[in-house]
């Protein structure tokens, strides 16, 4: 596993190199960061997971065994095309669904000032996850 510190500068980068992606391919727009490029809308799953992990929201984890290791996010393909499904997920007994409204808003409040539209919404069991897509 990666210490921290060397994950938390990999993310800095990479989310400074998505910054100036947006900066080259959105240049007709009045505010270019605002708005996700045409790499963020063909790499959604990858895009949505850099710009949490970046904001400093944790991802969620799973061990060799498929075991959840840790409480956080996890960004997976929705049921239809350019949309992504955040989710909030914790190991058994992590008290991850009680976290789950706050986190929720939180992950969403993260994405909407970079461009993506984040809609809570309840499925099985009354668990709640986010749909995100591009807002423009």
């Amino acid at each position: 596993m990666e210490p921290p510190a060397l994950r938390e500068a990999a993310v800095r980068v990479a989310f400074e190199g998505l910054r100036q992606i947006r900066r080259l391919m959105n240049s007709d727009h009045p505010d270019p960061l605002s708005v996700p490029a045409a790499w963020e809308r063909n790499q959604m799953v990858r895009a949505v997971a850099l710009a949490l992990e970046a904001a400093g929201i944790p991802p969620s984890a799973v061990d060799t065994a498929g075991q959840r290791t840790a409480t956080g996010y996890r960004v997976g393909s929705a049921d239809q095309p350019g949309v992504v499904r955040v989710e909030w997920l914790g190991p058994a007994g992590s008290g991850a669904a009680q976290e789950e409204p706050e986190a929720l808003r939180r992950c969403a409040d993260a994405l909407r000032p970079l461009g993506w539209e984040a809609l809570e919404y309840r499925g099985a069991r009354r668990h709640r996850h986010l749909e995100v897509e591009a807002a423009i």
